[in-house]
C-alpha cells in the first residue's frame, strides 16, 4: 500500500493543534500569591497640618525583600527606663477655662483627653501647682495671711482657692482615669515665710524650713482627703527663676538643706510614699541636681531630678542619670508659644521633648499648660502672656486643638504607663524612640528632621517594612 505522506502530516498537525487548543481552553491555573496583610499600624501628623494624628490606610507587612534604604532597627532585648506617662500641667487657669464648657462639651473633651477609646489620646500624667502658678488669674498660696501676720502652726491652711475649679476638675478626670499620676510643685511659699514678703522672688527664710515642710505634708493629706493622690512633688518650680509671678529663688545649697533636714524627715514621719523630685528647671544647670545628690543624706530622700528645656541641651538628662543611675529622671515642662508655628513646634518638640527626653532616660514627657482661652488667658500680672494651651476653649460649646495636643498625643495614645523604652538606632534625619508596652506591642515614634521625604525600613526580628515620612512630619508605628 502506498502511503500518502501529505495525509499523515496533515493528521499529525491536526492532532497537535487540537492538543494546543485544549491547553488554552483548560489552562493549568498558576498559584496566586497571598495578599499582604497589615502588620503595622501607622499614625501620621504632617507639618503642613493637612494630616493631624490620622491612622493611615497604608498596608505595612514585614518581609525580607532587599532594598538599599536605611534601617531603623528595633531590638526589644535591650531595655532602658520604665515610663510613668505623658501629659501636661493642669494649671488653675486650664481648669478655669475647661469648666466654662457646657457639661456635655466638657465631658466630650475630658473623655478625649483622658479616656481609652479610639478617639481618645489617653493622657496618663499630670502636673499641678501647689497654690497658684503664673497661669492662674492671680497669685495665692494655701496659707495667705495679712501683712505682718504669720501662721507657724498652719491653722489657716486651706485648699479653698482651688475648690472651685482645679480640685473638682481633677475629681472628674479621676473618674475617667483613676490611675493617672499627679506631680505637684509650688511656684512660691506663703509670702510670710519669705525674706521679701512678696509673691515674686525672694527666698524661704531658714526659720520657716520646718513649717514649710509641714505645709507640704498638709497639702498631700488634704488632697488625699479629697480623693486625689499626689505621686510626686518638687520643692520648687524653676528655683533659679525668681522673676515670675509667683516665684521663689532656691539655690542648690538651700534645696539640699530643706530636703535633708526638713522635707525628707517630714515625709518619712508621715509615712508618705510621695516621691521627692529635685530641681525642676532648665537643662543648662545639671550641676544643680548633681550637687544635691552628692549629699548622701539628702539623696536618701530623693527619687530623681526634673528638667525643662528653655536653656541647655536635652543630653543634660543623661549626664545626671550617668552620675546617679539609681535615681530617676523626669521631663516636666516645655511651652508652645502664641508666636510659634505648627510645623516648627511639631519638629522641635517631638525631637527634644518626646524623643529627646525619652532617649535620655526620662520617665515622663510633659508639655506646659493644658488649656487657655483665645487670648492666652488667664495669667497673673507678669505671668506668661504667650503660653499657648494644647487646647483653646473658644466658647462654652467649642474648643480647638493646638500643636501641643498633637505633640503629646503621638506618645500618650500609644505608650501607656508601665511601658519600657527599648533600643532603636538613629539614622540620618530620622529622630526616633521605641517602646514595648505592657500588652507586648512595639511602638516606634519617628520625626523627620530633614528637608526632604525619607524612605526607610523599620527592621524587627530579621524582617522589615518599608515606609516614608515627609519633611517635618511625625509618625507613630505600632505592631
Amino acid at each position: 500500500m502506498k502511503i500518502n505522506m501529505k495525509i499523515i502530516l496533515l493528521i499529525a498537525l491536526t492532532a497537535i493543534q487540537s492538543k494546543c487548543a485544549k491547553s488554552v481552553v483548560n489552562p493549568t491555573p498558576n498559584p496566586v500569591p497571598p495578599p499582604v496583610t497589615n502588620e503595622v499600624d501607622f499614625w501620621l501628623t504632617k507639618a503642613d497640618q493637612s494630616v493631624k494624628l490620622e491612622k493611615q490606610s497604608t498596608v505595612l507587612g514585614f518581609g525580607t525583600t532587599f532594598n538599599m534604604y536605611s534601617n531603623i532597627e528595633v531590638d526589644e532585648t535591650q531595655t532602658f527606663q520604665s515610663i510613668d506617662g505623658f501629659g501636661y500641667t493642669l494649671t488653675g487657669g486650664s481648669a478655669q477655662v475647661i469648666n466654662l464648657l457646657s457639661p456635655t462639651k466638657k465631658q466630650e473633651l475630658l473623655q478625649e483627653l483622658f479616656g481609652t477609646g479610639n478617639s481618645s489620646i489617653s493622657i496618663s500624667y499630670l502636673r499641678i501647682s501647689i497654690g497658684a502658678s503664673d497661669l492662674n488669674d492671680a497669685p495665692f498660696t494655701y496659707d495667705d495671711m495679712l501683712s505682718g501676720q504669720t501662721d507657724v502652726n498652719l491653722t489657716s491652711f486651706s485648699l479653698s482657692p482651688d475648690m472651685t475649679n482645679l480640685i473638682p476638675l481633677l475629681k472628674e478626670i479621676l473618674i475617667i482615669n483613676p490611675f493617672i499620676k499627679i506631680m505637684a510643685a509650688p511656684w512660691s511659699a506663703p509670702v510670710w515665710m519669705k525674706d521679701n514678703n512678696s509673691f515674686m522672688g525672694g527666698s524661704l527664710q531658714p526659720q520657716y524650713y520646718g513649717v514649710y515642710a509641714q505645709y507640704f505634708v498638709k497639702y498631700i493629706q488634704k488632697m488625699k482627703a479629697e480623693g486625689i493622690t499626689i505621686n510626686a512633688v518638687t520643692p520648687q518650680n524653676e528655683p533659679l527663676h525668681p522673676g515670675n509671678n509667683p516665684s521663689m529663688l532656691m539655690t542648690a545649697l538651700q534645696q539640699t538643706d530643706f530636703i535633708k533636714n526638713n522635707l525628707g524627715p517630714a515625709f518619712q514621719a508621715a509615712n508618705f510614699t510621695t516621691k521627692i523630685v529635685i530641681y525642676d528647671h532648665n537643662c543648662d544647670k545639671p550641676e544643680y541636681p548633681i550637687a544635691i545628690l552628692n549629699d548622701a543624706t539628702a539623696k536618701s530622700f530623693i527619687d530623681g531630678s526634673a528638667f525643662h528645656l528653655y536653656a541647655g541641651d536635652i543630653s543634660a538628662l543623661s549626664l545626671v542619670h550617668n552620675a546617679f543611675p539609681d535615681k530617676n529622671i523626669y521631663f516636666t515642662e516645655q511651652y508652645t508659644s502664641s508666636t510659634g508655628s505648627f510645623d516648627g513646634d511639631l519638629k522641635w518638640h517631638l525631637k527634644n521633648v518626646i524623643i529627646g527626653s525619652m532617649r535620655n532616660w526620662s520617665k515622663v514627657a510633659l508639655e506646659w499648660n493644658l488649656a487657655n482661652n483665645a487670648a492666652f488667658e488667664p495669667h497673673t500680672i507678669g505671668g506668661c502672656s504667650t503660653c499657648k494651651g494644647a487646647i483653646t476653649i473658644n466658647t462654652s460649646d467649642n474648643f480647638s486643638r493646638n500643636v501641643g495636643y498633637y505633640i503629646i498625643a503621638h506618645a500618650s495614645k500609644f505608650v501607656p504607663a508601665g511601658s519600657v523604652r527599648i533600643t532603636s538606632n538613629l539614622t540620618g534625619n530620622l529622630n526616633n524612640v521605641a517602646f514595648k508596652t505592657p500588652g507586648e506591642k512595639k511602638v516606634l515614634i519617628i520625626e523627620n528632621d530633614g528637608n526632604a521625604t525619607e524612605l526607610f525600613n523599620i527592621k524587627y526580628n530579621g524582617k522589615w517594612v518599608t515606609t516614608s515620612l515627609e519633611s517635618g512630619s511625625t509618625g507613630t508605628y505600632i505592631w
